[in-house]
Order: structure tokens, then sequence, then C-alpha cells
């Protein structure tokens, strides 16, 4: 595309990086995990949220952004919460561009760390930058014998003005897995989820469009949604932002975690030769 440069040069700590300038955008991307931590329209506010006091070293997960979830969801005893594939460094295969208004940059996952105990899998995310943030995410099964049980999501974190003002919608009607009450199962009854202390919920078959309402920025974040069937809605409210060692006291107060995916009942089960992907369209319009 005209006017897009596409530049490589080191990050915060040193890890690489790659930059996406459009003549509608900006990108920023590491190659550790593949992880978008930046993305703003000219003149408007960053739609993603970074924490001040993120961790910027090898092997170490980012906080902020829009970290890659694979192969699980959340804790599992004696391994890394959320999985490997964010911490890995992943490889750029291809730049190219998607059409005339936006840039695909292809990311491939080269390692699996205990590659005996998985299938083998393959692990791409394509990143198109324009006017629209669109990631995509597919796994294959290259085993030609086992079939393989995934998790996947895109933890992403979107920047608001306060946290007070904001509400995400969409999901009235859905069951959710409450991690605060013993994931028990419940519906949602508000058609505006608020946050007036700690939310942390899994929405399972719920493949709609999700709207995040910020009044104070007076803008609508859209995250349109196309295989995923997953919606994880998380603030750590006070408490828990305390407890976070990479992540500021009053953080909290300005962002909102709406994450997209096929984890928990919509876990993927890949048989041998098999592709299971997932898309999400990040866009925001004026309130």
């Amino acid at each position: 595309m005209a006017g897009t440069k596409v530049s490589f040069k080191p990050g915060r700590g040193g890890l690489p990086m790659v930059r996406v300038d459009t003549a509608y955008s900006q990108a920023e991307i590491y190659l550790q995990g593949a992880h978008v931590t930046h993305f703003q329209r000219t003149g408007e506010k960053p739609m993603l949220f970074m924490s001040r006091d993120a961790v910027f070293a090898p092997g170490k997960p980012i906080r902020g952004g829009v970290p890659v979830i694979l192969p699980w969801f959340g804790s599992q005893e004696g391994r890394a919460a959320h999985g490997f594939a964010r911490t890995q460094p992943w490889e750029l295969t291809e730049i190219r561009n998607a059409d005339d208004d936006m840039t695909r940059l292809r990311f491939r996952l080269p390692q699996v760390p205990d590659a005996a105990e998985w299938p083998k899998f393959v692990a791409e995310l394509d990143v198109f930058v324009g006017d629209t943030l669109e990631l995509e995410l597919t796994v294959a099964n290259v085993d030609t014998a086992r079939p393989l049980d995934v998790e996947t999501c895109l933890h992403t974190y979107f920047a608001v003005g306060d946290i007070a003002q904001t509400e995400v919608t969409g999901l009235k009607g859905v069951k959710y897995l409450d991690a605060l009450d013993g994931f028990q199962v419940k519906t949602e009854g508000e058609a505006a989820i608020t946050f007036p202390g700690e939310v942390d919920r899994v929405y399972f078959d719920s493949p709609q469009t999700v709207e995040i309402v910020d009044r104070s920025w007076g803008r609508v974040i859209e995250v349109v949604k196309s295989e995923s069937l997953s919606t994880v809605v998380w603030n750590p409210w006070i408490e828990k932002s305390k407890r976070l060692t990479d992540y500021g006291d009053d953080e909290y107060q300005r962002m909102v975690c709406v994450e997209s995916g096929n984890v928990k009942q919509n876990r993927s089960q890949i048989a041998p030769g098999e592709v299971a992907a997932f898309s999400v369209v990040l866009d925001s319009r004026v309130l």
C-alpha cells in the first residue's frame, strides 16, 4: 500500500519489534509471543492498554496489548499460566498488502516446548494493520495419529478513559463461568456489564459482536468475532492490581480485557490433518 512503512528495530528490553505505519494507523508487534503491543489510528487515542510496569525480557509474559494464549487458558498446576506461546519467539514469515487499505504480517511459532507431550502442530498469527486491527490465529494439527486438544485466546487489553464510565454490551442472556465464585455457571442478566469491582468471567457460546462503551473518551470499541465462541471479560480492580508485580496499582481504572477465543467448554478438538482458526476485527466509532 502506498505510504505504508514496515520497520524493524529493538523494542523495550532489547526485544525484536516490528513497527507498521500506514496512512490510517500505527502498530507495534514484538516477535516474542507475536505480541501486538500498540495500535492507534491517526489522531485518536490508543486502542490497546499497556501497563507502565510491563516486563520486556526473554521468556517473560508482557502485560498488556494482545497476548496470544495457546495451548491452554488459565492456570495449570506446575505450568505457566496461559500456555507457552506468549513467551516464545515467533518468526515473521511474510509481509504483504492484503488490499489497498491494509498490510498483513504473518507470524509463525517455530518451536513447541515439551514437544513430545503434544501432537505436532503449527500455529500462525496473521496481523492486518489498516483502518482497523484484524487478528487471525490458526492452529494446524500436523500429527499423523493424535488429536490435538487446545484452548486458544487473544487476551486483548483495551485502553479506556475511566473504568467507572465503561460498559461492555452484547452479552445479555449468555451463560458464563464466574471465576470469582468458584467457576459457577451463571447467566448474564444485564444488557450492559459495569465494573463496580473485580470482574473475571468466561462467557461461552458467544460468537456475537461485543462492544466496549467508553463514555470518558466518547468512543465505542467494536470486537467483531468470527469462529470465536468464547468471550472473557476481566478487570482486576484494586486488591488484585496490588498483587500483580508487572501492573500499576491504579491501572485497573484505565483498562478492560475483552478476550476472544475458544476456551473451557468451547476448546478446540483438532483431528490429525485438520485446522482450527478464529479471527477478530477491532474497530471504533465516536459515541
